[in-house]
């Protein structure tokens, strides 16, 4: 039995402690044992007169293995099969003991190790069996335990990777923030620069138009000046004379002749300085201003302005004021703005369809202003081809324009829009194609 023993045992030892892997050297010694216990268990089978001597052989060395087991920590996980053995060794021991010492207790007590040594193999299997089932626990609670560990490795080495991403791409995105950024100070730049470009391009046109609306005013005075050195020298001559009733005559011409002079030379001087109204940079500052006299200023220096600079053009303008508007606070140059860029595209849309020869065509602009409910409405009214509806709802975006380049920037009514709604009113836009456009602007009383 002793041998049998020790062929479990280091069939045990070399399974259980992976002796192959963990301790190759014992595991060298587990597999010699093994041999020479199988090759012990056949020399009995073969040659039996060896069986006694092989016998307690077997018992001394599985005596000295238990010994080996219980005593060295390396090896407490053999510990339970020397548990599981030991009470069928023993018996084995006390068996042969008593049976060679003493043979007459032997004979008395002999069922009774009989009985004994059935228990011991049943606590031996039943041992086995737990054991069997504690180590495949184990090594399922180990194998959890590994893949665990793995997957905190992984979690692990994922964490570093999405780190060194997001590291990337947090320098990716602040390149382009400040790519992004530059762009949009170059785009801010340009539109300043555009829409200085549109204001330097209206003034161009409003200067056009005042040079030759001052031009009338100017003759005027010039003339009546001549006049009046010319009567001042015949009233000389009557006082010379002595004709003071001649020479009163005179006088009075040249006071009216005055007169004259004063009324030419303060339209003007109105036209110089709504020049340089317009032309300097707006205050914000409210005015009270007459709408009517702003708009017909607004309409003559336009069409002179487009005159001036294409001397093919030719339209006709109409007014229709209503004079029972009171002067309202407004930011007269802003608002000068809108009424000379919406002029100047009703000029150019009726200048448009003139060059298509259409028979009994009359290109007409019309601007008129109207009372209404708690609001004063200026209208710009054209004949020209009016606006493709697929172009309407982009009208007020900035820098869309269906003018060809180099004759618009596009932010003319995006401009006049933003610069109505600041003064809390509206500007709208009415189109048929073929017929015309009417643009409004509705300004508060209160504004």
């Amino acid at each position: 039995m002793a041998t049998i023993l020790l062929i479990i045992l280091f069939a045990f030892l070399r399974k259980r402690l992976v002796a192959r892997i963990t301790m190759p050297a014992t595991n060298r010694l587990f597999l010699t044992g093994l041999f020479v216990a199988i090759g012990l268990l056949v020399l009995t089978a073969v040659y039996k007169p060896s069986r006694d001597i092989v016998h307690i052989f077997s018992q001394v060395w599985l005596g000295v293995m238990f010994f080996i087991l219980l005593t060295k920590k390396e090896f407490c996980p053999a510990r339970m099969v020397v548990y599981a053995m030991l009470p069928m060794f023993i018996i084995e021991i006390a068996d042969e003991a008593t049976s060679y010492f003493a043979p007459e207790f032997y004979k008395e007590w002999e069922d009774y190790f009989d009985v004994a040594g059935v228990f011991t193999l049943l606590w031996l299997i039943t041992m086995m069996i737990i054991n069997n089932i504690q180590h495949k626990a184990f090594l399922k609670g180990r194998e959890k335990l590994l893949q665990a560990e793995r997957e905190t490795k992984q979690a692990e080495e994922m964490k570093a990777m999405l780190e060194v991403q997001v590291a990337e791409r947090t320098a990716e995105l602040l390149s382009q923030k400040q790519e992004l950024q530059k762009a949009l100070d170059d785009l801010k730049a340009a539109q300043l620069q555009l829409i200085q470009s549109e204001k330097m391009a209206s003034l161009g046109e409003l200067t056009a138009g005042i040079a030759h609306e001052i031009q009338n005013p100017l003759n005027f005075v010039n003339n009546f000046s001549e006049v009046n050195k010319e009567l001042l020298a015949e009233m000389n001559d009557a006082i010379t004379k002595g004709d003071y009733e001649e020479a009163k005559a005179l006088a009075a011409d040249i006071s009216g002749n005055q007169d004259k002079i004063n009324f030419h030379g303060k339209r003007a001087d109105g036209i110089v300085k709504g020049m340089l109204q317009h032309s300097r940079t707006s205050s914000g500052q409210k005015e009270v201003t007459d709408i009517n006299i702003l708009c017909d200023e607004y309409l003559r220096l336009s069409y002179h302005g487009l005159r001036a600079k294409d001397k093919t053009f030719n339209a006709k303008f109409e007014t229709d004021f209503d004079n029972t508007i009171e002067k309202i606070n407004i930011v007269p140059q802003d608002i000068g703005r809108v009424i000379l860029n919406l002029i100047n595209n009703a000029f150019y849309a009726v200048s448009e369809k003139r060059k298509q020869n259409i028979t009994g065509y009359e290109p007409t602009v019309t601007i008129s202003t109207k009372k209404l409910d708690g609001i004063i409405e200026i209208k710009v009214t054209d004949n020209g081809n009016g606006i493709p509806q697929k172009v309407l709802d982009k009208i007020f975006q900035p820098f869309f324009t269906t003018k060809p380049t180099g004759q618009g920037t596009g932010l003319g009514l995006s401009l006049s829009y933003d610069i109505v709604k600041a003064h809390g009113g509206e500007l709208k836009v009415e189109t048929q194609q073929g017929e015309g456009t009417i643009f409004s602007i509705e300004l508060p009383l209160s504004a």
